[in-house]
């Protein structure tokens, strides 16, 4: 392998990073290369912190025998047994202290004194070296402050000076491109975590100009949680993030299994639409999102109750109409969400939920566009005022739709 490989080996890495390729094609096609052009790798590992609300980062392997291209998340390296495997590490090796390389030479008497190394001794490996490539402040972005890679031969003598040379230079590249991917990544993830993924995919294909919105028909979903200032006056503080978390999960993933988009988490209270051409077909996903939350809530509320903890019922107004959904907000703070006065009104109709003694209401729009076969089941609660809202509306509810008290 000469300097000429280096230079084009360097090329590819370099284009595919701009092209956009995944993290285990970058890993495959740099290990598969090298390997092609003399440098005798037979496995090799990369991985790197991410910025993401369950995972701290990804890793990605190659094995030339196994012809094994793996890709793998991986949770909290902190306590318990994974702090141990991470501790045991070589890459921990590097991060703790000061070096940027360790190698050793585990077919010639090297110790074997960081994890795997006893795995791939085993395999026949004789050599193994890993390297960290630590970013600047500017370049790190939560834990996500190092690349690590590491790399292993099977060949009878190791890798040689110029192997590692090589190595040495090429491998900062495969860790710019793999990091250009990642940042890609990561600012998704934030995008659909805090926007949803509707929004966020529209936000990530360029529509983030102030004002700029679509007028849509949806079906629209608003919940809030049932006694919650009561019960919030009267637990313990350090117990009211885990109940809105455990009510806000069921809710927010109830709406999403049933195609749903949450748009706004405000408070107790959850915001979302069911987008679609046919609005009966909304309505049933609405409906369907409804019938999940309470099945989730059965489950959650047993468990908490065996635990000792406090319990709630969640209430819900549906509505359909027209929207605008989009860009609002300042120059530099923007918000992409839905206005206009359907969006008011569903929020009045779950408010009124507390003063008929029901947990969910709909309004008499949404209850002519669901399917014909579904509206058996619905009752008429009477028609009422809602605030701000200029006439008064006829509301409906499910037959089975009582509040736990």
């Amino acid at each position: 392998m000469d300097y000429s490989d280096v230079s084009t080996i360097a090329a590819w890495v370099t284009e595919q990073g701009l092209k956009g390729a995944s993290e285990v094609e970058l890993m495959t096609g740099f290990c598969t290369a090298c390997r092609k052009a003399g440098l005798p790798l037979d496995r090799g590992l990369a991985l790197m912190d991410t910025l993401h609300p369950v995972h701290e980062g990804r890793a990605f392997r190659w094995d030339s025998e196994e012809m094994v291209e793996t890709e793998f998340e991986y949770g909290p390296s902190s306590a318990g047994e994974a702090a141990a495997n991470w501790q045991r590490s070589a890459f921990y090796y590097l991060w703790s202290g000061n070096e940027k390389e360790v190698r050793r030479r585990i077919g010639f008497g090297d110790p074997i004194d960081f994890s795997l190394l006893d795995t791939i001794a085993a395999a026949g490996h004789t050599d193994f070296v890993a390297m960290m490539h630590r970013f600047a402040e500017a370049g790190t972005i939560g834990e996500m402050d190092c690349f690590f890679s590491h790399f292993s031969t099977k060949h009878p003598e190791g890798f040689s000076d110029h192997h590692l040379a090589i190595l040495r230079k090429l491998v900062p590249v495969l860790g710019l491109a793999i990091k250009c991917i990642a940042l890609g990544r990561i600012a998704r993830t934030i995008a659909e975590v805090y926007l949803g993924e509707d929004a966020a995919r529209q936000v990530m294909e360029g529509k983030i100009s102030r004002g700029k919105s679509e007028r849509i028909s949806a079906a629209l979903w608003f919940s809030d949680l049932l006694n919650y200032t009561k019960i919030s006056d009267r637990v313990p503080p350090e117990e009211i993030i885990p109940l809105l978390n455990d009510y806000s999960e069921v809710a927010i993933s109830a709406v999403h299994q049933a195609g749903g988009n949450v748009l706004k988490l405000i408070g107790d209270g959850v915001l979302a639409i069911f987008k679609g051409e046919v609005p009966a077909e909304t309505c049933r996903a609405a409906l369907k999102a409804e019938a999940l939350l309470r099945e989730k809530l059965r489950v959650l509320n047993a468990a908490r109750e065996a635990d000792g903890r406090p319990t709630t019922d969640v209430y819900i107004g549906l509505h359909i109409g027209d929207v605008f959904y989009g860009n609002i907000g300042s120059q530099d703070r923007l918000d992409f969400t839905v206005i206009g006065p359907a969006v008011n009104e569903v929020s009045r109709i779950a408010s009124m939920c507390r003063s008929v003694d029901l947990n969910l209401l709909i309004s008499s729009d949404f209850a002519a566009a669901i399917p014909e076969e579904q509206r058996p089941s619905l009752a008429c609660v009477g028609r009422y005022a809602l605030r701000g809202v200029q006439r008064a509306r006829e509301l409906y509810t499910l037959d089975s739709a009582r509040l736990n008290n």
